[in-house]
C-alpha cells in the first residue's frame, strides 16, 4: 500500500485547521519564473480569475495594508487608501516583505502574517463560493470561502481592483 505524502503545514493552514474552518490544499511544483497566478492556475487545474494574489502595501496612516485580489487583476492603489483609511498607499518593497510579514514572495498568504493587518478582499471574491490563496509557502495554496478568510484575518471586502 503507496503511503500517503505527509503535507507540511504552514502557519495559514494551521490556523485554517484550529478555527475547524473547511479547507482544500494544493501542491505543485514552482519555478522562480512562474510565480504568477496564471502559471499557478495552470498548474492546479483551476480558472485563474479564482486564484487571488497577496499584495502588501504601506499606508501613510496605517502601515502595512494588505490586499487580496484576483490574480488576472490589477491593484487599484487609490481605491485601497480610500478604503483603508490612509491618503495613499504604496506597495511594501519585495525587500521588507518577509521581515514584515514572515512570508516570501510567492509565498505570501493573508493568512497566519507574523501581525494582523488591515486586510481588504476584491469584491471579485463575492462571485465565488471559495477562492484559492496561498497557503504560505511557494507550491502550495489553499482553497476556502472568502467568508473565512474574512473570519482569520479579519478583513473586510471591498472595491480595490482596476477597472
Amino acid at each position: 500500500m503507496a503511503k500517503k505524502k505527509k503535507i507540511q503545514k504552514t502557519n495559514a493552514i494551521r490556523i485554517v485547521e484550529q478555527q475547524k474552518i473547511p479547507y482544500q490544499e494544493y501542491e505543485f511544483g514552482w519555478s522562480e519564473d512562474h510565480l504568477s497566478a496564471n502559471s499557478v492556475a495552470e498548474k492546479i487545474g483551476i480558472a485563474d480569475g479564482k486564484i487571488f494574489k497577496t499584495l502588501v502595501t504601506i499606508g501613510n496612516k496605517t502601515g502595512p495594508v494588505v490586499a487580496v485580489i484576483p490574480g488576472n487583476k490589477e491593484l487599484n492603489l487609490k481605491k485601497l487608501a480610500s478604503a483603508s483609511g490612509n491618503k495613499k498607499v504604496d506597495m511594501l518593497h519585495l525587500r521588507d516583505l518577509e521581515e514584515t510579514t514572515g512570508y516570501i514572495r510567492g509565498g505570501c498568504s493573508p493568512i497566519g502574517m507574523k501581525k494582523l493587518f488591515p486586510t481588504y478582499i476584491a469584491e471579485e471574491a463575492r462571485q465565488f463560493d471559495t477562492i484559492i490563496v496561498s497557503a504560505g509557502k511557494r507550491g502550495m495554496q489553499i482553497e476556502l470561502s472568502p467568508a473565512a478568510i474574512i473570519q482569520v484575518t479579519k478583513g473586510e471586502i471591498a472595491d480595490i481592483t482596476m477597472e
